[in-house]
């Protein structure tokens, strides 16, 4: 895992200290090795690229794997976050074609396979990524994401540069990407506690988007997808690509026990040790269980509070006796967390309300001395462990009832709701209703309302200009929507899930929280090909009443204790709603009246998020959501 960055001039030099800003911007990212070039990419020199790199050493631990990386045979440079983890086979397919490599790193498989297959290579890699290559001989950048957006890419683009970076605090200490907030992205944050991409909370720069090359050549940018799970997604239960329960279950070419099990097995690629993050849930016992099967006995990492409420101990200690796990437990306090926040909070690369408990595991993880370490991120998404699989479906049902009603009809029926309370979800459900009932057509889907933060009217109060950012939103979410409308509602609902809040929530804080101490995260669950035969497989055999992530479980080759199939499920949870009321009140409190809160965001329309989670008629999320946005500005504005 690395930290990159690069720039391309036209018709000026690179500012004097860019490259060397970058890396101590990016050292984080890569605490082990760092580098920088610069290429002159006009005859007198007045057009250049420079490259930046940090390096956290995972694979050919060697001064041969140092980057920015040249090939010599054709002077392409190349830049690389992530892990390739078939790069040995790729190699020993280049290999067979004549090519030989001076290093065992999959950076330099990369230049390679570009040498041989050019940009048709990028759709052959199977990992986690985000690079860039200067093809010298077309004067072309290319930047490419790996296929479910793991590794964040981001790029600026102006009359004289072309940026890119690993973070977005990167870019904007160049002193080249203006200081100015995105406003449609800061509408993005209101409405789901993070911004979706592409675009971000700064004006100006735009993420990569997943399983997508960008190109920049003479000034001029072009995209390409060259991968997306919607091409998987469409196959219907009738198609004869699609697999059947024969096949899923042991057939040629679908078996879903060999794929699960290759996918775990492949992360484990690594010139260093690879542990697990074992909570005791489903997903994480999982992962311990298909190694075990393999032969390999995991070193698995859980952490431990020494308070009794939120310690959930005896669960990874099972899953650990039961599969012979080398179990290492990281204890920790409740004010332990509680002094992590404000570094918490420093690592954010954009705002966002989550992440502290990546944050905080990961930081006991690298002093226990992991680098890297697999985690369960993704089996929710793939195989329906949230409860928006139940929730989204039935409200899809409703709304689509409730449209069908007259609207003199629907506006009492919304009206009535609106007068039913005041809580979250009723707030959030009346002003749903009521979209319906005024204008359908412009209703966003059922499963953006599950995922909202602030509804529609508190958005509104909080942003003034939130009626023309709410129609921009609209539009940028309505495509997923029409491209779902072939699948059955649980297959539906994992598209939008992994799209929208694992890649821009999960996946975006997993990378920046665990690169804040040098960790690398790996999600053997994203694998690409356990990807698409997940969505190959019908809805109704990852959901059933009463019987959670049943796909999975039947597919693992190993029983789990019982005990932990049948907990309820719980995620690493820490104790906002009594911190901001104790410890944290004053600091929140003074943020959320003052006056000096972010420029886009009304003070008032603070104000009264904060009164009204004092009077317990809104959760915890809510307000501080608007006091890690106001401590982002001040950081990085």
């Amino acid at each position: 895992m690395c930290g990159i960055f690069g720039i391309v001039t036209k018709d000026r030099p690179i500012p004097h200290g860019t490259l060397e800003n970058a890396v101590r911007t990016l050292a984080h990212r890569g605490p082990d090795d760092s580098g920088t070039a610069v290429v002159n990419t006009s005859a007198d020199g007045a057009c250049q690229a420079g490259f930046a790199h940090t390096r956290l050493s995972i694979i050919d631990l060697s001064p041969l794997g140092h980057q920015p990386m040249q090939d010599a045979a054709t002077g392409n440079w190349i830049v690389f976050n992530g892990e390739i983890y078939n790069f040995r086979e790729l190699r020993a397919e280049l290999e067979a074609e004549g090519n030989r490599f001076q290093s065992h790193s999959d950076t330099e498989v990369i230049l390679a396979a570009y040498r041989t297959w050019g940009a048709s290579s990028f759709d052959r890699l199977r990992g986690m990524f985000a690079f860039a290559i200067w093809d010298a001989s077309r004067q072309t950048l290319l930047l490419a994401r790996d296929p479910m957006g793991i590794k964040p890419l981001y790029y600026f683009h102006s009359a004289g540069h072309f940026l890119f970076a690993s973070e977005v605090r990167t870019l904007l200490r160049t002193g080249l990407v203006p200081r100015k907030i995105d406003p449609n992205g800061l509408f993005s944050y209101l409405a789901f506690g993070s911004v979706y991409e592409p675009r971000t909370i700064v004006e100006g720069i735009s993420a990569v988007p997943p399983g997508h090359v960008i190109s920049l050549k003479n000034g001029e940018i072009s995209s390409r997808e060259y991968w997306s799970p919607l091409k998987q997604a469409h196959l219907g239960a009738d198609d004869p690509r699609a697999p059947n329960a024969e096949s899923r279950n042991g057939g040629s070419g679908h078996d879903l026990t060999a794929i699960l099990r290759n996918a775990v097995l492949s992360h484990l690629v690594s010139d260093v040790p690879v542990g697990v993050f074992l909570s005791g849930g489903i997903d994480s016992s999982a992962l311990v269980a298909l190694m075990s099967a393999a032969g390999v006995r995991p070193a698995t990492f859980s952490l431990v509070f020494r308070e009794a409420e939120f310690n959930e101990a005896e669960y990874s200690r099972q899953v650990a006796r039961r599969f012979g796990s080398d179990h290492h437990e990281l204890m920790v306090s409740q004010q332990d967390a509680l002094t992590a926040i404000p570094e918490a909070l420093n690592a954010m690369d954009q705002p966002t309300i989550d992440g502290v408990n990546t944050f905080l595991v990961s930081a006991q993880a690298r002093k226990a001395g992991v680098k890297v370490a697999l985690t369960g991120l993704g089996s929710d998404e793939l195989f329906a462990g949230y409860s928006s699989f139940r929730d989204v479906p039935r409200l899809e049902r409703l709304a689509a009832r409730f449209a069908r009603l007259p609207s003199l009809v629907r506006r009492p029926i919304a009206a009535t709701l609106a007068a039913g309370g005041k809580s979250d979800r009723r707030r959030k459900i009346s002003e749903f209703a009521g979209e319906l009932a005024t204008n359908r057509d412009s209703a966003l889907h059922p499963y953006f309302l599950v995922r909202s933060l602030f509804p529609p009217s508190e958005r509104q109060a909080l942003y003034a200009n939130s009626h023309h950012a709410e129609r921009e939103l609209a539009i940028q979410l309505q495509p997923s929507i029409a491209a779902t409308t072939n699948l059955d509602p649980v297959n539906r609902v994992s598209f939008l899930e992994s799209h929208w809040y694992m890649r821009n929530t999960l996946l975006r804080d997993s990378d920046f929280m665990s690169m804040a101490h040098g960790l690398e995260l790996r999600v053997p669950f994203l694998d690409r090909d356990l990807v698409e035969a997940c969505f190959r497989i019908p809805g109704g055999e990852k959901h059933q009443a009463g019987s959670p992530k049943p796909l999975l479980l039947r597919n693992l080759g190993v029983e789990l204790p019982e005990e932990i199939v049948n907990r309820p499920k719980r995620g690493f949870t820490l104790p906002f709603e009594h911190w901001l009321r104790a410890e944290m009140r004053p600091i929140v409190e003074k943020a959320l009246t003052a006056d000096n809160s972010c420029d886009l965001i009304a003070a008032s329309g603070a104000r009264f998020v904060w009164q009204r989670f004092l009077a317990g008629e809104t959760s915890w999320s809510r307000p501080w959501s608007l006091f890690v946005l106001q401590r982002w500005c001040e950081q990085n504005l």
